[in-house]
């Protein structure tokens, strides 16, 4: 296990002789709700405001502080954010996030971070109109880049 040293205690990996290159990662969080709360969020209708707007910024500035998040991650120069949104039309709202950067380790756990924080953002936007909202899977999607090569999930729900 690398995130342990000789005595078995936490230690963040050492990537200085790892080879930079290009690299991103896309996840996805799904959040379930009410279709009246979906439709309120999707005509921009909530009253505490534009609310996938908010999610938006909360995800990239969540991907660029993922390493004050995570005890073992490093600090990554991310080269790029993009953060989607979708629905099924009926009761679920997925937020896709793909980060990208050009460095020696990878940037799946910002793409969860920026989907997680963006899914939270949505709940606590919501949660005056409806406290059952729930925060379904969170889940990485694709990386590529590194010497582990590229991940590609075969099935998604969108």
């Amino acid at each position: 296990m690398t995130h342990f040293n000789e005595q078995g205690r936490a230690r963040m990996v050492d990537i200085s002789d790892k080879t930079e290159t290009k690299r991103s990662a896309t996840a996805r969080s799904t959040l379930i709700m009410k279709a009246e709360t979906l439709a309120l969020i999707v005509e921009g209708k909530m009253k505490k405001g534009d609310v996938l707007a908010v999610a938006q910024v909360a995800g990239i500035m969540a991907a660029k502080k993922t390493s004050d998040w995570i005890p073992m991650c490093h600090p990554i120069a991310l080269t790029g954010v993009d953060i989607q949104f979708a629905n099924n039309g009926l009761n679920e709202l997925y937020i896709e996030a793909t980060v990208r950067t050009t460095g020696p380790t990878g940037v799946e756990m910002e793409a969860l971070t920026a989907v997680s924080a963006a899914a939270l953002t949505v709940y606590d936007m919501c949660k005056a109109v409806e406290k059952g909202m729930e925060i379904s899977s969170t889940l990485l999607i694709q990386k590529t880049g590194g010497k582990n090569g590229d991940f590609h999930r075969e099935e998604t729900n969108v």
